[in-house]
């Protein structure tokens, strides 16, 4: 049975990170917004989440900053004092994120199923969602709001862009160019592949007549992995690592043909702008945390490294095992890789 009958006056989605998953849950809120379009929708959010999603149509944005601790979480409860929302929608197993909820008012919390909650999230809300099944994250948000009465439905974005963000990338890139965006970094180095292979891709398609595009944040790391990437290369890279800002990389995003990225908000952010990704996957899952509309074209070797690992497949360990180790993205060949971007990029001429 659905919890709500009828349209709610108002609900309060809580995920405040990371970029991929806030991007899951973009598709959810949506999803509520084509349905009920006169509930009114608070988001509580990460500060940095927060620079992508600004402008989200018909959604406020409550920002909570963590470096600030208790008194980050006083100022998100001073800002909704005196409001009640008709439910509270969970979506965040850390303890942090449960304990916010505490000072905020809501007829119900919804949280995940006692089976996967985790540091205790179940008793922070009154209300658990059946699904226990979904594999990939996203399909487990979109629970969240078919449990409140939101119909079944395939996920869909609307992201903000401003133009002045498009100019941006048009400046950069001639109108009839085929663009390549490579997002190289994962949010652990092990997570990265081989530096070496990603020149070697780069190369292939820029003899392709791509222009190839790096693109990251400007965190020295990143710095870092784009330099090496581009003096291992022999041909011309344009690279914006650290010079973009969250807005314009998604412009990007949606300018790109193909996008190749490993486990990251990037690989993410391009599946919201339909764009398609060649995902690189060793440590978890791809169909837990794969690019949602590119699952056909990631290259993962995260079963043979279980395999390795454990001695079983994943579907005899519990959802979302991951594989430790910093050599395992050696194992994606950079025949493999070649082979997914030759495909996309015969389906584009196409």
């Amino acid at each position: 049975m659905p919890l709500f009958h009828s349209p709610p006056k108002s609900l309060c989605f809580l995920r405040l990170s990371a970029i991929g998953d806030v991007c899951h849950a973009v598709a959810a809120v949506q999803a509520v917004q084509r349905h009920w379009p006169e509930t009114k929708i608070t988001w509580i959010i990460g500060k940095v989440e927060a620079q992508l999603l600004n402008g989200l149509e018909g959604v406020e944005l409550i920002i909570f900053d963590k470096k600030a601790g208790y008194a980050g979480m006083k100022a998100v409860w001073q800002q909704l004092k005196g409001r009640r929302f008709d439910a509270l929608i969970h979506m965040q197993l850390a303890l942090r994120a449960s304990l916010l909820t505490v000072g905020i008012k809501a007829t119900y919390k919804v949280g995940f199923n006692k089976q996967r909650a985790k540091e205790g999230q179940w008793l922070f809300t009154n209300k658990k969602i059946n699904d226990v099944n979904s594999q990939h994250v996203l399909d487990s948000f979109l629970s969240f709001v078919e449990y409140l009465g939101v119909p079944k439905q395939s996920p869909k974005w609307t992201m903000p862009i401003a133009p002045s963000d498009l100019d941006w990338v048009n400046q950069r890139i001639p109108l009839q160019q085929n663009v390549l965006v490579i997002s190289p970094a994962a949010s652990k180095d092990e997570r990265n592949w081989v530096t070496e292979r990603y020149a070697q891709v780069a190369d292939h398609a820029s003899e392709q007549g791509y222009q190839v595009i790096l693109c990251g944040s400007p965190s020295e790391r990143e710095i870092q992995l784009g330099q090496q990437i581009s003096q291992r290369m022999t041909h011309p890279v344009t690279n914006l690592i650290g010079q973009t800002s969250l807005k314009q990389l998604l412009a990007l995003l949606q300018r790109a043909d193909v996008v190749l990225a490993p486990d990251s908000g990037p690989a993410h952010m391009a599946t919201t702008q339909g764009t398609p990704v060649i995902g690189l996957y060793a440590h978890s899952n791809p169909k837990r945390t794969g690019p949602y509309l590119s699952l056909n074209t990631t290259v993962s070797v995260y079963e043979q490294c279980l395999q390795q690992q454990y001695g079983k497949s994943s579907s005899e360990l519990p959802w979302g095992t991951r594989v430790k180790g910093a050599e395992l993205m050696n194992q994606i060949t950079l025949d493999d890789v070649i082979e997914q971007f030759d495909i996309l990029t015969t389906i584009n001429k196409g």
